[in-house]
């Protein structure tokens, strides 16, 4: 399947071929609408205006949407796909955010592991493990980050040479490996918020919010 999503995440519509119907679960040719991977949550939206309830990334790379209703077209036949595309745009922003973060949180700590990490539309989150409270870091970090907000610095993002299908985040000195829907410009987040939040001991959580 092409996914669209890593060409042009700021694609919000696309046409596609049917290639299997199973009951209310349906398989493309290419499609703009990411599913759950890396963390990243799901996009919402339709499938020739029939809401998708779930996408699901399967063992062989493709993916399978299963419909909130029973499909009215056939395998063969070409359907439209459009996404939630203000839901789409804030993951984008969140999950650009949660690797600057974490990216300057290393340089701060030295800490660089991660033991969890998730992004939604509302808020993105990383784990650490770390010995004490993040608490007294968190406003030089959240002053940090903003200030490299506003520098408006270019992001990549493109497939590793060696290994298609595996993907690269890259802006400045940071790069890592990361199969998620992001930013051209650091610019477009606006501002962020962070805050700490304690998942049990040894475990540290930041919660990164929208401004």
């Amino acid at each position: 399947m092409r996914k669209l999503f890593w060409e042009d995440p700021y694609l919000k519509e696309c046409v596609a071929k049917v290639e299997s119907i199973n009951g209310n679960k349906v398989r493309l040719s290419q499609s703009v609408f990411f599913a759950f991977s890396g963390g990243q949550e799901s996009d919402s939206g339709t499938i020739n205006e029939i809401p998708v309830k779930e996408a699901r990334k399967e063992a062989d790379g493709g993916i399978t949407y299963v419909l909130e209703s029973a499909p009215t077209f056939a395998p063969g036949d070409e359907v439209k796909i459009t996404i939630d595309w203000e839901k789409r745009y804030r993951i984008m922003k969140l999950h650009t955010a949660a690797h600057m973060v974490w990216f300057l949180f290393e340089k701060k700590t030295g800490v660089k592991k991660l033991i969890g990490s998730n992004v939604t539309n509302e808020k993105s989150r990383i784990d650490y493990e770390f010995p004490e409270s993040v608490s007294s870091i968190l406003p030089e970090l959240e002053k940090e980050v903003n200030e490299l907000i506003s520098k408006g610095m270019e992001i990549k993002t493109y497939d590793d040479p060696q290994n298609p299908g595996r993907r690269w985040w890259e802006m400045g000195e940071f790069k890592c490996h990361c199969g998620g829907t992001h930013l051209k410009n650091l610019k477009e987040i606006g501002a962020l918020k962070l805050k700490r939040k304690n998942t049990g001991k040894g475990k540290e959580r930041i919660e990164i919010t929208l401004a």
